[in-house]
């Protein structure tokens, strides 16, 4: 991180307690106030991070063109989300086509909706007939924001086939409920965390390093702060109550965060424990 800034993880939660303490807490662990972020520098600093791949789409829920252009531009966004970026298709609450603007100015930077062929069969044929991984991945790609609706059909009528789940389970875009539908069990929402797909509470709750997450959470403030919201809700109370307005407490988180390697709650939990008398 910006060597002005760094301890992002400590500027993320002291957000979540009173304002004048959060100063004195500050002022006693000698670092300042943040700086305050861009969307392309804080675009930069997320990519340095390891951060979930789910972040792509809760950047795109806010139906920010320019937010939406820096989502385009990230490495490893699949071509299905760049071709709806280019067709303007909102990954949020808006209700019409968003404008598009993706050009970087990049003389080698392709901004040309992807080709992604659909089955001769037609899109859900497609799914069915995936027999392997990788055909399964190409079936899924064909999935536009519009399809979703159909495939969730198509699902309930007769469950699609184990690969085209999966690949179609793993697309940032998928639905909530579609992926729901694919599979509860233990097992699959693990694999799917493995896969970088995470809800902002599991997120919190189950994400490892500390660091790493509070980090995250801290660049979400300028990129998904609808979501970050969610992430406060949920921590906001038992940061009060571990560390509240204890400068030791938050000394020791300091001190702990860079090599901690539990999750946040567990982080700020033996923090207030090491602190009290």
């Amino acid at each position: 991180m910006n060597s002005r800034d760094t301890m992002p993880g400590v500027h993320f939660l002291l957000l979540l307690i009173e304002h004048g303490d959060a100063a004195a807490v500050r002022q006693r662990l000698g670092i300042g106030v943040p700086e305050q972020l861009t969307d392309e520098g804080a675009a930069w600093e997320l990519d340095r991070l390891a951060a979930p791949r789910s972040v792509q789409l809760w950047m795109l829920e806010r139906d920010d063109p320019g937010t939406n252009r820096l989502v385009f531009h990230r490495a490893h966004v699949g071509d299905a989300v760049k071709r709806d970026i280019l067709r303007g298709l909102p990954f949020g609450a808006a209700t019409g086509p968003l404008p598009v603007r993706v050009d970087c100015g990049q003389p080698y930077c392709s901004h040309a909706e992807p080709d992604i062929p659909v089955s001769r069969r037609g899109l859900i044929e497609g799914l069915r007939e995936a027999r392997t991984m990788g055909a399964a991945r190409t079936a899924a790609r064909a999935v536009s924001k519009p399809d979703w609706a159909a495939v969730a059909e198509a699902d309930r009528a007769e469950p699609l086939p184990g690969f085209a789940r999966w690949a179609l389970g793993v697309r940032i875009d998928c639905p909530p409920e579609v992926r729901a539908q694919f599979g509860s069990h233990p097992k699959f929402t693990k694999r799917l965390r493995d896969a970088g797909i995470v809800e902002v509470r599991e997120y919190v709750l189950l994400g490892r390093p500390p660091r790493d997450v509070l980090a995250v959470l801290r660049l979400g403030t300028r990129l998904f702060p609808h979501r970050v919201a969610e992430a406060a809700e949920v921590l906001a109370p038992l940061v009060r109550a571990e560390l509240g307005a204890n400068p030791d407490a938050w000394a020791v988180l300091a001190q702990l965060l860079p090599s901690f390697a539990g999750t946040v709650p567990e982080l700020v939990v033996t923090s207030g424990a090491v602190a009290r008398p």
